[in-house]
C-alpha cells in the first residue's frame, strides 16, 4: 500500500507541475492580446486570451519575457548563431519561431519537457501550418523524424524526457545530435524549483561538466522566506504544487553560490524589480500606459520575489562573463 500511495502522490505532484505550463501560456496570451509584446505564435497553443489577468501579472510576465530574451539574444549574437539552445521544461514556449523570424536561429534549438506536454505540442505543430512551416523551411530533407514523444529536424528538436533522470536526458539529446563542442545556452523558467535540490544540482552539474562554453539562464522565485514568499508557497500548495527546491532560492546570493558550487565559473543574479528598471525605458513607458495599475506596491513585491540568475563557462573566450543588463 505504501508504494502505491507514493506513486500516486508523485503522479499528482507532476500533474500539478504540468498544469503550470498552461498557466504560463494563458498569461502570456492575455498579455500579448493587450499589446505588452508581440507573439504571433502563442495563439496556436491556447484557444483564447481567457479571463482578464491583473495588470501587475501582465507587467510581471513582460519583465520575465524581456529579461530572458535579452540574455538569450545577447548570447546568440556573441556566438554569431554558431551555438545551440536547450530549453529545459520548455512547455508551449514559442522562442524558436521568434528567432526564425528574426534570422537569429542557433545551429539547433532543443526543447525538453514531460512526454505528455511534448505530445501535445507536437500535435499543435503537426496541425497548425504557421508552426510546422518554419520547421520544414529550415530542414534539408523531405522527411522529419517524428514519433509520439519527439520531433527532430535540422534546426529544431523537441524531446519528451524527465529532467530528474540526467543520464536518460543526456542519452536522448546526444541521439538527436547535441554537440558538446558548440557554445550552448540552457534556459529554464520556473522549472528547477519544482525539483529537489539534489535533482536540480545533478542537472546543473551535468550541464557544467558536459559543455566547456555555456550559459545557464534560470528564472525562478527568490526571497521566499519572508511573509510574501510564504503566501506564494501556500497558494501553490493549495493546488498540490510543491516547491521542492525552495531552499535554493532563498536569496540572490544563494542562487549564484549554488551555480558556482555545481561547476560554473561565473554567476550573476538580479531580482525582477531591478531588471524591470534596467529594461529600455521607452518601452516601459509604452507598456505602463496600456493599463492603469492601482497596486504599485503589489507589483514591486511581486517583482522582488522573482529573479533571473545566469551562470557561464567560457573556454572559447566569447566574453560571456560580461553579459548583463
Amino acid at each position: 500500500m505504501a508504494t502505491r500511495k507514493t506513486f500516486t502522490d508523485s503522479d499528482t505532484a507532476d500533474e500539478a507541475v504540468r498544469a503550470t505550463c498552461d498557466d504560463a501560456t494563458t498569461c502570456k496570451r492575455f498579455a500579448t492580446s493587450k499589446g505588452y509584446w508581440k507573439d504571433p505564435y502563442i495563439q496556436y497553443f491556447t484557444r483564447s486570451p481567457g479571463e482578464r489577468k491583473a495588470p501587475e501579472i501582465n507587467r510581471g510576465y513582460y519583465a520575465r519575457v524581456q529579461g530572458v530574451n535579452h540574455l538569450l539574444n545577447t548570447f546568440i549574437k556573441k556566438a554569431n548563431c554558431d551555438c545551440q539552445v536547450i530549453n529545459l521544461g520548455a512547455g508551449l514556449d514559442t522562442t524558436f519561431w521568434r528567432l526564425k523570424d528574426e534570422n537569429s536561429l542557433p545551429r539547433k534549438f532543443f526543447e525538453v519537457d514531460f512526454p505528455t506536454v511534448v505530445a501535445r505540442k507536437i500535435h499543435n505543430i503537426k496541425t497548425k501550418p504557421p508552426l510546422s512551416k518554419p520547421i520544414i523551411e529550415t530542414h534539408s530533407t523531405d522527411s522529419l523524424l517524428l514519433d509520439a514523444h519527439s520531433l527532430d529536424s535540422d534546426r529544431y528538436c523537441i524531446i519528451g524526457a524527465d529532467l530528474r533522470d540526467v543520464s536518460n536526458l543526456d542519452e536522448k539529446l546526444k541521439k538527436f545530435q547535441l554537440n558538446p563542442e558548440l557554445p550552448t545556452l540552457f534556459l529554464s523558467e520556473c522549472v528547477l524549483v519544482y525539483m529537489t535540490p539534489s535533482q536540480s544540482s545533478n542537472l546543473v552539474h551535468w550541464a557544467a561538466e558536459t559543455f566547456h562554453t555555456a550559459m545557464f539562464i534560470n528564472y525562478q522565485q527568490v526571497n521566499m522566506s519572508d511573509r510574501f514568499g510564504q503566501v506564494m508557497i501556500e497558494n501553490l500548495q493549495r493546488r498540490n504544487c510543491s516547491l521542492a527546491g525552495v531552499e535554493t532560492c532563498q536569496s540572490l546570493d544563494s542562487q549564484t553560490e549554488w551555480f558556482l558550487k555545481t561547476g560554473w565559473e561565473h554567476a550573476d543574479a538580479l531580482d525582477m524589480m531591478t531588471i524591470y528598471s534596467l529594461l529600455p525605458q521607452e518601452d516601459i513607458a509604452r507598456i505602463e500606459k496600456l493599463e492603469f495599475l492601482d497596486e504599485k506596491e503589489l507589483l514591486q513585491q511581486l517583482l522582488q520575489h522573482y529573479s533571473i540568475c545566469w551562470a557561464t563557462k567560457d573556454k572559447l573566450k566569447l566574453g560571456l562573463s560580461q553579459l548583463t543588463f
